[in-house]
């Protein structure tokens, strides 16, 4: 069985990746930012590591270099993800050498190909995002689940700010959070 070490901040992202791998057999530890990603390398030994390159803190960019530069982890390949609002920044990518780059949300057959080419050492994975194409073609339920990932992301946020106006307006109480 192979061994994935999924980094993101997104609890969405980390679900819907972690679901999809252990899906196709593969052992998935989740994480849900850079730092603790650093400290699980040690002890989790990961075949691939998929890393958000928008992380706070340790960003998965560096998460990529230090599994590269390190010499700790020479077999472990590494695949940077990136939501499709996020700017990928070619230049810093291919100074840290990722094995790929996958868009988000994950498309199944994409994510499970990076995990199948790191357990088998064979080639790399495809990237549906090219560094110096600039270019992505996205199907309608990628545009969807994205959407989907956006409204998870600030639900809540807009429910207080409709329920602050609605009570402002009725000339009563402000909402307590």
């Amino acid at each position: 069985m192979s061994r994935v070490l999924l980094a993101d901040d997104s609890p969405h992202a980390q679900r819907m990746g972690e679901r999809i791998l252990r899906e196709e057999g593969f052992e998935v530890i989740t994480v849900s930012d850079g730092e603790t990603a650093m400290l699980r390398l040690k002890d989790a030994n990961p075949d691939l590591v998929i890393a958000d390159i928008s992380m706070p803190g340790v960003t998965g960019y560096q998460v990529c270099e230090y599994v590269k530069t390190s010499g700790n982890h020479p077999n472990t390949r590494v695949v940077l993800t990136a939501s499709a609002m996020e700017a990928f920044d070619e230049a810093e990518a291919a100074r840290v050498k990722p094995d790929g780059m996958l868009k988000k949300p994950f498309e199944a057959s994409l994510l499970v190909a990076a995990a199948t080419a790191a357990h088998t050492s064979g080639p790399k994975p495809a990237s549906p995002v090219r560094p110096g194409r600039g270019v992505v073609v996205l199907d309608p339920e990628q545009v969807r689940a994205a959407v989907t990932l956006a409204l998870d992301a600030s639900l809540s946020s807009l429910a207080d700010q409709i329920t602050e106006k609605v009570l402002v307006s009725l000339n009563l109480k402000p909402y307590a959070r």
